[in-house]
This record gives C-alpha cells, structure tokens and sequence, in this order.
C-alpha cells in the first residue's frame, strides 16, 4: 500500500547501514543505494548525510522517517480491517426490502434455521420499487443481495434468477376509500359491470393472464393496461381515479387511500425468495434447510 522505496528508506534508517539493510530486505547493497538515490530524487529532499563513518537521517529525513513509521502502521491496521470485513462480507446474507417487497418472508424463516449458520449476520438492503428499474435489481442477485422476496410468476423475471416458492397470494382488487366498491366485504365478476380495471399487459404474468381471459368475457368491463410492473405511482393512479386496481393481499397496506377487496375467483400467484442462478452453497444450504415454508401474515 505505499512506495518500495519507502520501506528501503526505513530499513536504512533502522540499520544505519546500507549493507545491513540490504541483508535484511534480500536485496544487494547497490540495488538499496539505487531505490534511495531514487526516492530522493522523487521528493528533491536530501534524506541522509554519507560520512567515513556511516549514514545519519538529515533533518527532512527524520521527518520522512517519522511520518513514514506512521504509515506503515496505519497500513497495517488498514489492510487487517480490510480483511476482517471481507471476512464478515463473507458470513453475511444480504436481503433486498422494498415497500411492494419485504423482507418479513425471509426473516421468519432465517429465525428456523439460524442456529445451523453460526457466526452468520442478516445484512438489509433497502431499494426502490421502480418499474423501471426492477429489472435491474433482479439481475443484481448474487452481487448487491443474496435474495429477494416477492409474489412471482413473471417470465422476464424468471429469466434472471432461480425461485424458491414458499406459498401463494390471492389477486384482489382496490379502489380508492370514496369508490362506490369500497363498502365491499368481497366481489364478484358482476360487482365489476361498468368499471375499468387496471392491469399489467398480456404476456409476462401467467395468473394475470389468467384473469385478463377471465374479464375479457364479459364486455361490460374495460381493461386498461399499466406498467409492466408495480411501483407506487401505480397506486397513485388508483387512488387519484375511479378506476380499479388489480392487486394482491400482500399489499394491502401500501397505500392508505386505497382499500383492498377480495374477489370470488381462483387465480393464485406464487410468492416466495429469489436468489442467483449461480447461487453459493451456503445459499443453496439455506433453502435445504427449510423445511416448512412460512404463510406470510396478512
């Protein structure tokens, strides 16, 4: 972490000799003479007076060694941190949290099996929900976390990571707390007559395909499509709208002006922990070790 030559000036001065520091760096007495011509050369500072009877440190060179002995040590104590953290990162599981995604799933499980990962930490990474970027945080498996957990059956999703599922949600709808639905304990495909209905588009969500087909029956309901995965602004849209949202029970604390509604309908999507393709062993020993996958408390 610093200059050779450095060290060979310390040496030197330790020595007060030439040769002697040569012997102890392994090094011939010319080659150490040749780093200290150099490094005086580099800093334009005369570091030692040469007599008939040895070497002494000029006055620059006492503070040169000084501050040199300082860096040495504060190298050394860099480098051990160093490598105690790498050492941490290393018995760390990084666990993405986002509001449309937490991280609850995965704690209650970790609490089962902890006792099997001593010396392990549990390491929160918060991000962003963004339609826009969601992408990228997916491909960030592996690198920026260890898993994610989310309601899952997208393809372009699946296309990036491995999934661990651990149950399903139900679709739901919500509408803003002034929509003439919001007094509905549950609904049917009828309760839905004359309303539009926000969705993502045809071809990513199997389950939402599912509902699409569903509500394409019957004429008297619009579909409008929406970006092609939740963020908050989506949510915005529905509380600032009369429209209808499709939704999940997971979220139904997302946002305080929209209230969530079951519907009589059977189109689950799975729900669980997303982890790298490329996934470590102790990662991979995790999810063996889980034995009776948790229902997420709605």
């Amino acid at each position: 972490m610093y200059n050779q030559q450095l060290k060979a000036f310390v040496c030197v001065a330790d020595c007060g000799s030439f040769n002697k520091a040569a012997e102890r760096l392994y090094l011939s007495p010319p080659s150490v003479m040749k780093q200290i011509n150099a490094l005086e050369k580099h800093l334009e500072l005369k570091l030692f007076d040469r007599t008939n009877q040895g070497i002494r440190l000029t006055a620059a060179g006492q503070v040169i060694y000084r501050h040199a002995k300082f860096l040495f040590d504060y190298s050394a104590k860099a480098i051990e941190e160093a490598r105690l953290q790498a050492a941490a990162v290393e018995t760390t599981f990084c666990i993405g949290s986002s509001l449309l995604n937490p991280c609850k799933p995965f704690m209650d499980l970790w609490y089962q099996v902890n006792q099997e990962f001593p010396g392990y930490k549990l390491h929160i990474v918060p991000f962003e929900d963004d339609h826009r970027g969601i992408l990228n945080e997916i491909g960030a498996l592996g690198e920026k976390y260890d898993f994610l957990v989310g309601a899952c059956d997208s393809v372009e999703w699946m296309n990036l990571c491995s999934f661990y599922q651990l149950g399903t949600y139900s679709h739901c709808c919500a509408v803003s707390r002034e929509h003439p639905l919001a007094e509905k304990t549950s609904l049917t495909i009828e309760d839905l007559y004359g309303q539009t209905i926000m969705m993502v588009k045809r071809g990513d969500s199997k389950s939402v395909d599912g509902i699409r087909e569903e509500l394409e029956k019957h004429p008297e309901i619009r579909i409008e499509d929406i970006p092609q995965f939740y963020d908050i602004e989506v949510f915005n849209r529905c509380a600032q709208t009369q429209n209808v949202m499709l939704t999940l029970e997971c979220w139904k604390d997302v946002h305080p002006s929209l209230v969530t509604i079951p519907v009589e309908w059977n189109h689950p999507i799975p729900y669980g922990l997303l982890y790298a393709k490329n996934a470590s062993e102790d990662i991979l020993r995790f999810l063996s070790l889980i034995s009776s996958p948790l229902q997420v408390d709605n």
